[in-house]
């Protein structure tokens, strides 16, 4: 039987769906959020203690399928808006002293919402630091994109690198230093996003560091720094995790985390008490077995607000 410890984490939180997948290449992620209600993830942050306001879905324009334009990018505009869309509804929810919880979307709404997240920090003076777990690097820009879409370049728009409406979105270029990212389980990257890797000098933990440190030694290094006022955001796709668990995402990759390792992830960032906002993303139902990986993602999210096999000290 599971006991669950107080969460140390801000008990009002913000759900925010934004159902759109303009950014990917197959439909389907725009069921994201819906699939996340009806596995039930207010209920359980109700059960933590945490008090859950969900503001419903964002609206938006349609997917137009579009092909790729002269820049070397796929619904350009359609990204740009509902990256606006998301960046003023996480800065809302952060205004209102509320722990925002993208509920995604593709991988690049990202950019509105770390962009609001990194306006957010500046204006208190505070360190942002953000955890990216994702089977892919996602720093591509329109010049070396292989297919143009969107939610393969949310980093490097961050780092101030692509479009300048999106990379400018937080009011400042870039949003953050890259010195601010720390990618873990990377698994699928393209000979350009490795060469991005090492000019930006991201820090990152693909699968074979998790495999020859370990997934506790990974998080404790990605952790290590993180300061008592320091705002901590973690951008979860849930390609991160292996498709042996998690089926239901657009761009699956084998060789990821096990159950136990993705479990060991959240409660060690619930151990840090610092976690300030965060991304679910690439959840697609339409690809699931019986709604499997968005119970499994809530259960991960529990784990994130404190909950634990055991009461811990």
């Amino acid at each position: 039987m599971n006991h669950q410890q107080p969460s140390q984490q801000a008990t009002q939180v913000a759900l925010i769906g934004v159902p759109t997948d303009v950014g990917a290449s197959r439909l389907g992620a725009a069921m994201g959020p819906d699939a996340l209600r009806v596995a039930q993830l207010g209920s359980a942050l109700a059960h933590l203690g945490v008090q859950a306001h969900d503001i419903g879905n964002l609206a938006g324009p349609p997917n137009p399928r579009g092909e790729r334009d002269d820049a070397g990018m796929r619904n350009l505009a359609e990204c740009l808006a509902w990256n606006q869309i998301t960046h003023d509804a996480v800065w809302q929810a952060l205004q209102q002293g509320r722990l925002p919880i993208m509920l995604g979307g593709d991988h690049v709404l990202a950019t509105g919402s770390i962009s609001a997240v990194a306006r957010h920090c500046r204006a208190k003076g505070q360190r942002l630091r953000v955890l990216w777990l994702d089977a892919h690097s996602d720093c591509n820009t329109p010049d070396n994109s292989p297919s143009g879409n969107m939610h393969g370049m949310p980093v490097a728009s961050l780092c101030g690198l692509g479009p300048r409406a999106l990379a400018e979105m937080s009011g400042q270029l870039p949003a953050l230093p890259a010195s601010a990212f720390c990618q873990i389980g990377l698994r699928s990257v393209d000979a350009y996003e490795k060469h991005m890797i090492r000019e930006l000098g991201l820090e990152v933990y693909d699968m074979r560091a998790i495999d020859e440190l370990g997934m506790r030694e990974v998080m404790r290094r990605a952790l290590a720094d993180l300061g008592p006022d320091d705002h901590l955001h973690l951008s979860f796709d849930v390609d991160f995790l292996d498709p042996e668990i998690a089926p239901g995402t657009g761009t699956p990759v084998r060789g990821g985390p096990n159950y136990r390792e993705a479990q060991l992830c959240m409660e060690m960032i619930a151990d840090t008490g610092r976690l300030g906002s965060l991304d679910i993303v690439e959840l697609n139902p339409a690809l699931d077995l019986r709604n499997q990986t968005a119970e499994l993602v809530v259960d991960l999210v529990q784990s994130l607000f404190g909950q634990s096999t055991l009461v811990r000290p």
